[in-house]
């Protein structure tokens, strides 16, 4: 019999990844520890460590912009959990003047109580990520 994790990571992730498909910035904005550290993959106009809550929204509220609000993620497969972290397979989108992207990740997550503490991003192809979103 499968148990239900409804206050641990995996329940944390599982808010976490509804509220980003349904768009709804607040909740992925409250769900983030004030001291959050989100590592960006790439050599893009939003590569890099970013640090801090205020931070990770300005990048987030920046993808948004540049994408034209087409920026969209789901997730693919199960969350796998080991112990604070969760590993979550996902599939991102986006398009802006003309270009597109569309490409699959893994995004691995941190908990600590009901707040994600650091964020690690790996794209499938980041060289195709970095041409759409652009120089920094």
């Amino acid at each position: 019999m499968t148990t239900v994790d409804t206050t641990g990571p995996l329940a944390v992730a599982r808010r976490y990844f509804d509220a980003l498909a349904a768009k709804d910035f607040a909740t992925v904005a409250s769900m983030f520890a004030d001291d959050i550290v989100w590592h960006q993959p790439g050599t893009n106009r939003f590569s890099g460590t970013h640090r801090g809550s205020a931070a990770v929204g300005e990048m987030i509220g920046g993808m948004m912009a540049v994408s034209e609000g087409a920026f969209e993620l789901s997730t693919t497969a199960v969350p796998m959990v080991n112990g604070t972290l969760v590993a979550v397979p996902v599939h991102f989108t986006g398009k802006r003047d003309g270009a597109a992207m569309a490409q699959d990740g893994l995004d691995l997550l941190r908990i600590e109580g009901d707040r994600i503490a650091e964020v690690w991003l790996f794209s499938s192809d980041p060289w195709s990520e970095d041409a759409f979103w652009g120089a920094g």
